[in-house]
């Protein structure tokens, strides 16, 4: 049983935000399966079962809000006998890429991200894989961390993270289908084209 849990913040009023980017890959992901999602009182988040290729995944929406996400994540993989290094894939945003990118890589710090940080401290290891999607920073005030994150997006970042969403599940497949290495070769260089388009670059 593989385990992928997206993190963000629970409530319509933190949709569309960057913290919560991890539950719409989640959620594309399940689509992509046909997998429903369930409500667990006892996990305190929303489960769904689906199948990639040949491997049994588990996708997890954390309810407990961003900071305590290890709350939730931690013992769903305990109780699927699931080994947090080898078996979990945690999908977050990261204010230090820009929108239009993203990053897969194997254990790590937290990087100033409480979710995170909460999942390593709940799991007792820091090994796991994850794909971190940009969301960048305020270009106004690149100090606003907190009001950047859980503000909307723009409607040009929101057009490059649509792409980024569709393509983060992508990479997720190969992950699990394929290896790590081959998903890091081939998505870790990628840029969304609306990304692209904004900064200026065009097709390069």
């Amino acid at each position: 049983m593989k385990v992928i849990a997206g993190l963000g913040n629970p409530g319509a009023e933190y949709a569309n935000t960057p913290h919560s980017i991890g539950f719409e890959v989640v959620d594309a992901l399940a689509r992509s399966l046909d997998a429903s999602w369930k409500r667990s009182s006892s996990f305190s988040g929303e489960l769904a079962q689906g199948m990639l290729g040949s491997v049994k995944v588990l996708l997890v929406k954390p309810q407990t809000f961003m900071n305590l996400s290890g709350d939730c994540v931690a013992p769903v993989v305990r109780y699927h006998n699931a080994n947090a290094a080898e078996d979990l894939l945690v999908v977050s945003d990261d204010i230090d890429l820009p929108v239009g990118k993203m990053r897969i890589r194997k254990g790590g710090s937290a990087g100033g991200h409480n979710g995170l940080k909460s999942v390593i401290e709940r799991t007792g290891t820091a090994d796991f894989v994850r794909l971190r999607l940009g969301v960048g920073r305020d270009a106004r005030n690149r100090a606003n961390v907190v009001g950047h994150v859980l503000g909307k997006f723009a409607a040009e970042d929101r057009a490059a993270m649509d792409e980024v969403v569709a393509k983060a599940v992508e990479a997720i497949g190969t992950i699990e289908r394929e290896n790590l290495e081959t998903a890091m070769n081939r998505y870790n260089g990628w840029t969304a084209p609306a990304a692209a388009v904004a900064a200026g670059e065009g097709d390069k």
